[in-house]
């Protein structure tokens, strides 16, 4: 067994193990020396990539699926109680560990850096993951999604820090020791589990006094959610950044130039301009997040900015899936109101004004479209076309008289061109009707709509 493995989780078995952030932490045991086992719901190339590292991955769930000796059973928030797996854990009484107490086993010996806020830390992590492995770091990280290169949401490095999401919805970020954290922003979400903003403020608040003495938050000046928390917290280092005149790290300018910018900020008096290799304004200053975290944790600042240029995006955010008929098709994982906002102008800011773009919306959760439905259609305004499709439960059960009705009637009311349809199978000869040369088009959703992309460009390839 590994040096640094947990002892209890050297046979873990892992329900679920195709999620985003399972999938990584079950890499990282698998490089680490364990015997790694776990189930999904179906296959998928995660599930093949965890099978490239040795472990054993099953489709389906099922009692059998679980090996009488498996140290523990490693959960997420999604899985139900009501899960064979779980079931014949407590039989065989094996312990169960939830995917947070796992991740913040992995990082114990080490350096962490948490990435926490309620959009931007799939991007934020990535770009400190992607820098300081162009450094020479030889960072460990875990991601909540798949990265352009080295094309992994998760690796065991042999340097000390490691980089890991820090996900607020559950309360989970609540069990690590970060010594640098990163708050990019604070909004309400996750509403089956936070019921004000007052309970969202608490929750940011405990994972901040979990920092390690002597530790940094490193927090955005200019959202004001942000703003509160930083006013909230006391007894900890506190690094601001942002464009607020009153930021630490201060960001003079963002200057587009096409699918990237440059960035321009004020940092212990002097000025530094880097690249960064995605576009919009929101990717831009997480990268400033990224540069003031590194920094904290003692690296030069002239030697990470040009590093993070080196990162080029991770699937699913603002991902490029191909180009067929004139017509370039964009993957988005915005979901909340903010993000989709954000990425729209971003595409917006890319295109120019001669070009349209249409936007495949699927909404995810029926929770967050009964708080948000409203927001969601006028973000939706700010494109040319877009289809609604119906709601995507995931773990959630229907509300009664929640559909993506409220989201249309609101797009509609913003004065936005929107259709509804009902079965995603159209989705394709619908955009091909839609769809001229020079449009982009934006598959929009944290659900199954990213399956789409490539059917409509097959579609469009027949054109």
């Amino acid at each position: 067994m590994a040096p640094g493995l947990p002892i209890a989780m050297d046979r873990p078995h892992f329900i679920g193990i195709g999620g985003a952030g399972m999938s990584g932490i079950a890499k990282i045991l698998a490089q680490r020396g364990a015997r790694v086992a776990g189930s999904d719901a179906k296959e998928s190339a995660t599930a093949e990539a965890l099978r490239a590292h040795g472990a054993t991955v099953h489709i389906g769930h099922a009692a059998g699926h679980l090996a009488d000796d498996a140290s523990c059973v490693v959960v997420s928030s999604a899985i139900r109680q009501d899960n064979p797996e779980l079931a014949r854990a407590a039989e065989l009484g094996i312990p169960v560990v939830h995917r947070s107490d796992a991740l913040a086993a992995l990082m114990e010996g080490l350096r962490p850096i948490a990435v926490a806020g309620t959009h931007g830390k799939t991007t934020t992590t990535s770009m400190l993951a992607v820098s300081l492995t162009e450094l020479g770091a030889r960072p460990s990280y875990a991601i909540g999604g798949d990265l352009d290169a080295p094309g992994s949401n998760a690796l065991h490095g042999e340097g000390e820090i490691f980089v890991a999401e820090a996900d607020e919805s559950d309360r989970s970020f609540h069990k690590y020791a970060p010594e640098v954290a990163i708050v990019l922003n604070v909004e309400l979400d996750h509403h089956a589990n936070y019921a004000s903003m007052d309970e969202i403020y608490e929750s940011f608040e405990t994972f901040a006094g979990k920092i390690v003495p002597g530790g940094t938050l490193v927090i955005s000046a200019d959202h004001e959610g942000a703003r509160e928390l930083t006013r909230r917290v006391t007894g900890v280092r506190t690094v601001t950044y942002g464009e607020a005149e009153d930021a630490d790290v201060r960001v003079l300018k963002i200057v587009p130039q096409g699918l990237k910018s440059r960035v321009t900020v004020l940092m212990d008096g002097r000025e530094l301009t880097f690249a960064v290799s995605v576009p919009g304004r929101h990717y831009a200053l997480n990268a400033v997040a990224a540069l003031a975290a590194g920094v904290a944790l003692g690296l030069p600042a002239d030697e990470l900015a040009p590093a993070l240029a080196a990162y080029t995006g991770v699937k699913r955010r603002l991902q490029l899936k191909g180009e067929e008929a004139g017509v370039q098709v964009i993957d988005s994982y915005a979901h909340h109101p903010t993000e989709m906002t954000a990425d729209l102008e971003a595409m917006r800011g890319a295109a120019g004004d001669d070009r349209r773009i249409l936007v495949v919306f699927q909404p995810h959760l029926f929770s967050r479209t009964q708080e948000l439905g409203k927001e969601m259609g006028q973000a939706l305004a700010l494109a040319d076309a877009s289809v609604v499709l119906d709601i995507y439960p995931a773990r959630e059960d229907p509300i009664p008289g929640i559909t993506s009705a409220l989201i249309i009637e609101a797009a509609r009311a913003a004065g936005a061109d929107v259709t509804a349809v009902h079965d995603k199978a159209d989705i394709p000869e619908v955009v091909e009707g839609m769809a001229k040369p020079g449009d982009l088009v934006l598959t929009m959703g944290a659900g199954d709509v990213t399956d789409l992309g490539p059917l409509i460009l097959d579609r469009l390839s027949q054109k």
